[in-house]
């Protein structure tokens, strides 16, 4: 048996509800998903400093984004550019609200704006799961197949659906997100969410980085996230309140 298979057998028999695992061929999709979700980090709030580029076709864009989470609630988002602020994004389960202080514009609405800032449609939860490290979609272990691929274990659909490929690549040490793709040929749009070393806070893993690329019939977006600090539970709040005299962004 190969060195890695070894490896990855102790990891799999020191996660519970996997302790009947004796070879490798036994890491069933269904194990190995519910390692993943078993590593979901659980606090009540976050708040954490991240330095974000941000590329476009058209304009390229380094800030610093101060991030506020209250987990399932709340994402509060101040984006600033040596020390003054210059955009606030206020995104809840329902809604998508966000203001900036260059062009005085804001946004009220639904989630089509952060669908335009990612380059692909997204909800509140898959935005959520994407800055923690977990899948963005739905994992039902009788719909999935795992395998082990180039020292990572790959999740992927038993049949992809049409013009919907999704494969998920997780590390063996702590079954976080190390690559979530996702390709839908006919609309030629892809996103690649690829992710960085972790770090162990609290005994929960959160990314140091997150790489996000999407391209959509020739248009690319790349985001780039560097994790500089996360402190767990404390006392924060979500400020948001759109100043007078802005105008509304309307989208077509």
């Amino acid at each position: 048996m190969k060195p890695l298979y070894i490896l990855l057998l102790l990891v799999l028999a020191s996660c519970g509800g996997t302790k009947k695992i004796t070879t490798i061929e036994d890491a069933s999709a269904k194990e190995v998903i519910s390692a993943h979700k078993a590593v979901a980090p659980d606090f009540k709030t976050l708040a954490g400093r991240v330095q974000l580029v941000y590329e476009t076709d058209e304009k390229l864009q380094s800030i610093t984004v101060s991030l506020r989470m209250e987990k399932d609630k709340n994402i509060w988002i101040k984006a600033s550019v040596l020390g003054i602020t210059i955009a606030k994004v206020l995104i809840t389960p329902t809604s998508v609200s966000y203001y900036e202080t260059v062009g005085n514009t804001y946004f009220e609405g639904d989630f089509a704006l952060l669908g335009e800032w990612i380059g692909t449609p997204i909800n509140f939860q898959q935005a959520q799961n994407m800055l923690l490290g977990q899948s963005i979609f739905t994992l039902n272990p009788s719909e999935y197949k795992a395998e082990v691929f180039q020292n990572k274990f790959k999740i992927q659909p038993k049949q992809q659906p049409q013009n919907f490929i999704h494969s998920l690549f997780l590390n063996p040490e702590n079954f976080k997100i190390a690559l979530e793709t996702l390709s839908q040929p006919n609309a030629d749009r892809l996103l690649s969410i690829r992710y960085g070393e972790y770090q162990e806070i609290e005994g929960q893993y959160f990314p140091t980085t997150i790489l996000i690329d999407t391209s959509e019939k020739g248009s690319k977006t790349k985001i780039e996230m560097n994790f500089k600090k996360i402190d767990l539970n404390a006392n924060v709040s979500f400020p948001f309140e759109i100043p007078q005299g802005y105008e509304e962004i309307q989208l077509n």
